[in-house]
């Protein structure tokens, strides 16, 4: 049970490493639609965050918004990969990129953890949340697609899937 409960406690900290990714990306935004995106999907990362927090049966976080308001982990994977592309050269496109990117692995890291977890109300917490960042990354592509003035998405094959 206690590897569960560290399963659990990584992906309150994945989540909350998500949020912040999505929130300093919207502050470099110039694109409001854009801006916006990230902002929601900020909102929901924190939601995300606490359907883990209310599985979890450690009381080593403090409380859930305590947690989530400590400063970013810089050396988490979300934040350096945003830490990446935030300078003179910030485009809208390559966080977009890079924030599909990190979707599609924590998706996958997600339902991995979710197959080894015999609990059902936690696996299912996993599934649940591995759908929903499914979700993102198709909202993100949506995204890409207008920024990027493709005619149909089906186009984005031809730039992010190569």
């Amino acid at each position: 049970m206690s590897d569960v409960q560290e399963a659990i406690k990584q992906a309150i900290q994945t989540e909350k490493n998500a949020m912040n990714f999505y929130e300093l990306g919207a502050k470099q935004m110039k694109d409001q639609e854009a801006k916006r995106m990230f902002e929601q999907l900020a909102r929901e990362e924190r939601e995300h965050a606490m359907h883990f927090y209310k599985a979890y049966n450690g009381n080593d976080l403090g409380s859930f918004d305590e947690f989530m308001s400590a400063p970013p982990q810089n050396e988490s994977v979300w934040i350096t990969s945003i830490q990446k592309v935030i300078g003179p050269d910030f485009s809208e496109q390559k966080a977009l990129e890079v924030a599909m990117e990190k979707e599609t692995n924590l998706e996958k890291a997600l339902r991995e953890t979710a197959a080894r977890i015999s609990d059902p109300s936690v696996r299912e917490v996993f599934e649940l949340n591995a759908k929903e960042t499914h979700n993102h990354f198709l909202t993100i592509e949506s995204e890409y697609a207008r920024i990027m003035a493709m005619v149909d998405e089906s186009d984005m094959d031809t730039f992010v899937r190569e």
